[in-house]
């Protein structure tokens, strides 16, 4: 079971992976939120693919909590169709869907963060995080010297394990809250 702070949620966010779920709870952190107290819980579905399975356990056939969620553009048509089979609505649009609670993140998550923090300060996190080296290594394979910086970005935080997940706690926490990806900013206030 979701466990958030060792009671049962009153609300269940279903997000693709584990850095989705740490950029939410940096965010949520940083406004000031405690999740956990609120009796949220964020679970990473360990991909899109498991939408179905969770909506059915969560959902109206469930265990009936409020639901949310989040993913990536490539996966908004596995989600609308979880949505529209767990009984959550029918020839939903991206509006449909949001009016839900579920948020659709251009490309992903890494990139919506990395558009809104700017690539230079992108480069400032990863040269903070000792890896400035390796950075500049990756850049200079031939199949990514002529990508844009921003491609370049979200394709290294992807080439080492685990490193998608670090980055995204870190991102959050330089951001700008005037500046919160749309789809970031959204789902949490539709919390």
């Amino acid at each position: 079971m979701v466990d958030p702070g060792g009671r049962e949620p009153r609300a269940v966010v279903l997000v693709e992976g584990l850095s989705d779920r740490r950029a939410l709870e940096a965010l949520a952190a940083r406004r000031g939120r405690d999740l956990d107290h609120e009796r949220i819980a964020v679970l990473a579905l360990g991909g899109a693919t498991g939408i179905g399975p969770a909506l059915e356990r969560f959902g109206p056939r469930g265990l009936d909590l409020r639901l949310a969620g989040l993913c990536d553009a490539a996966e908004e048509r596995l989600f609308r169709r979880a949505l529209e089979r767990a009984g959550l609505g029918s020839d939903l649009t991206r509006a449909g869907m949001e009016a839900l609670g579920f948020y659709t993140c251009v490309v992903d998550l890494e990139d919506e963060l990395i558009r809104a923090l700017g690539a230079a300060a992108v480069v400032q996190v990863i040269d903070a995080q000792g890896e400035l080296a390796s950075f500049r290594t990756f850049q200079n394979q031939p199949e990514w010297q002529a990508r844009s910086p921003q491609e370049q970005l979200r394709r290294f935080m992807g080439t080492r394990g685990g490193r998608k997940i670090e980055y995204a706690r870190l991102l959050v926490e330089v951001l700008d809250l005037a500046r919160v990806p749309r789809p970031l900013d959204r789902l949490l206030a539709h919390l």
